[in-house]
């Protein structure tokens, strides 16, 4: 009789199969669950530190305990001027804690740069290696040991989840054991998490050291004002993000603190790019409506049905796509300070619906017929020549003396070349913020900055320095790294254009003529200057009557007219459209 021995055979290895297979998913499971919990106590542990590197010992002995990693270490990126660092290379960094403590109480046996955390501090991305001896050197183990079967995973802290700065690595290192693939991409995924959790740790950290300093300097206003120290003493406005320390700003700005105590309608005026947004929430928040909404709208970017509607809100089925009810920006603003911005800018039509809002206080949203009353505190703000939009009819006067009860005058960036210097140093560290970077301008920089007259105001200063910083080679913006050293400022020519009938710039309505200094020659002192000496002044009618005269020269052909004047044909269609000149018929 034949007996087969190759079933029993297949029938045990099967089983051996499965039975390998259930323990594995169970070992896979308890290392979940190890995993999770030690995420968790973790979690305790940093959530409820003042200071979550003073607690990184007890974490890194838990993850000994727990997991079985060993020789953990935290090194954080050196605050500036700490000693010992800044003397070589990028990213100077420190021991900031291991499972012996905390920094100063550790210190290294060996006076070495640890190399693992120097390539994560400059690649940003985790570091993991099973032949840490092979790969990077005996120099990367840690003190007191000799085992070199260990496995090693070190991974970034980071200073915002979208930024690239990394502010910190955490090392670590595991034994070898029978699957140490396995077990390093587990411990990879915890060490993340705990990066994580250590981030938002720190963040939170840096947010309490803010407050605290803000609660220093309410303090410092308070000492002030028991020792008799006027507010109005106080013309800067720092706190409300306004930087300047000249004459014309400080004058503003003491205005401004007069102002915002008042229900009054406010209306700034200034050239584009002179902040009056920033001087906006400046009046709201120093006024008694600060803890209520500060709502603000662009009147340029809208066309008067859409602005009748973003201001009004609508009804539901007022027009095809009112889908629902919406809220308009006056309703939203109720009891705080709507911003209009562009003012001048609305048609005709809508000024008179405008008008009945700020005289009575009430309005009735699109398609709807429910009367709705507000309290809203309106400021303004134009570029343009109202007093002159009045007197040609375009802008409605009885509007123009309700939003123009306390005008103030925002003064171009050339009136005060002396916060050139602090604006760009805001701005460049601004810059080195965002982008992680500690790039600093040189003097000759700062020299040529002084020597432009800045059509654009503070806006283009802003945009030209972080275009150098982003552009420039090393950490240190040079004259050689400012667009006007490289022919690529286009400041010159917008100023150009700027002197005919067509603005490119949309800002200048005192119609001063000022040319910015190229290439600007060496400047004196910046102690012994002056103001800039008032410049000759290009009144309207003179443009209408050189528009006039090139018109009739071209026998009022728009294309020959624009040749004459340098100027496009569209440029010439808005010109004549501006002064109401009517075209003859030849």
């Amino acid at each position: 009789m034949h007996i087969d021995v190759a079933e029993p055979i297949r029938l045990i290895s099967s089983t051996a199969l499965a039975y390998r297979r259930q323990q594995s998913a169970i070992a896979a499971r308890e290392t979940e669950q190890s995993s999770m919990e030690t995420v968790f106590e973790i979690a305790k542990l940093l959530t409820g530190a003042v200071d979550p590197v003073s607690a990184m010992p007890a974490v890194f002995g838990i993850l000994a305990s727990f997991m079985g990693l060993k020789n953990g270490s935290l090194s954080l990126i050196a605050e500036p001027g700490a000693a010992g660092v800044g003397k070589s290379g990028h990213n100077p960094f420190t021991l900031a804690a291991t499972v012996r403590g905390t920094a100063p109480e550790i210190q290294p046996k060996r006076q070495r740069t640890d190399p693992v955390a120097e390539m994560v501090f400059q690649n940003g991305v985790p570091l993991v290696s099973l032949d840490v001896v092979g790969e990077i050197g005996s120099i990367a183990l840690p003190d007191d040991t000799t085992d070199t079967n260990l496995a090693l995973i070190a991974v970034p802290i980071r200073a915002e989840p979208h930024l690239p700065l990394v502010i910190g690595v955490l090392t670590v290192f595991r034994p070898f054991t029978n699957d140490p693939a396995r077990d390093v991409a587990n411990d990879q995924r915890v060490m993340t998490m705990i990066a994580s959790l250590l981030e938002q740790s720190l963040r939170f950290r840096r947010a309490v050291a803010r407050d605290r300093d803000r609660l220093f300097r309410e303090a410092g206003k308070a000492l002030k004002a028991a020792h008799g120290v006027s507010e109005e003493s106080e013309p800067l406005l720092p706190d409300q993000g306004i930087v300047g320390e000249s004459a014309a700003i400080s004058a503003v700005a003491k205005r401004i603190r007069k102002v915002a105590k008042t229900s009054t309608q406010v209306l700034l005026r200034g050239e584009s790019g002179t902040g009056k947004e920033l001087f906006a929430r400046a009046i709201h928040g120093l006024s008694d409506r600060a803890d209520k909404p500060f709502i603000k709208v662009n009147c340029a970017a809208l066309s008067e049905t859409l602005l009748e509607t973003e201001l009004f809100g609508h009804e539901k089925g007022s027009f095809t796509g009112a889908t629902g009810q919406k809220k308009g920006r006056f309703e939203l603003a109720d009891g705080g300070t709507l911003f209009l911005d562009e003012i001048g800018e609305i048609k005709h039509e809508f000024q008179t619906k405008l008008l009945r809002v700020l005289q009575e206080g009430e309005f009735e949203r699109v398609g709807g017929t429910k009367t709705i009353k507000v309290d809203v505190r309106l400021i303004t703000a134009t570029n343009r020549d109202l007093e002159e939009a009045v007197a040609h009819g375009q802008f409605r006067a009885d509007l123009y003396f309700r939003i123009c009860v306390v005008p103030i005058h925002l003064p171009p960036l050339r009136e005060r070349p002396e916060d050139i210097p602090e604006l760009a140093k805001t701005f460049l560290d601004r810059f080195n913020e965002e982008n992680g970077t500690e790039i600093e301008l040189a003097d000759n920089a700062l020299d040529t900055l002084l020597g432009c007259r800045f059509p654009g105001n503070v806006r283009e200063l802003e945009n030209c320095i972080h275009r150098s910083a982003a552009l420039c080679e090393g950490s240190v913006i040079s004259a050689d790294d400012m667009a006007c050293q490289q022919d690529a400022c286009l400041s010159a020519e917008l100023w150009r254009m700027q002197n005919s009938a067509y603005s490119p710039i949309g800002g200048l309505s005192a119609g001063d003529i000022v040319y910015p200094a190229v290439n600007p020659a060496p400047r004196e002192p910046f102690a012994n200057r002056r103001a800039p000496a008032p410049q000759p002044r290009k009144t309207a009618n003179t443009e209408r009557d050189e528009l006039i005269e090139a018109m009739e020269q071209a026998g009022w052909v728009q294309a020959k007219a624009a040749r004459l004047l340098g100027l496009t044909p569209r440029q010439i269609g808005y010109a004549l459209r501006k002064h109401n000149v009517e075209i003859k018929k030849i």
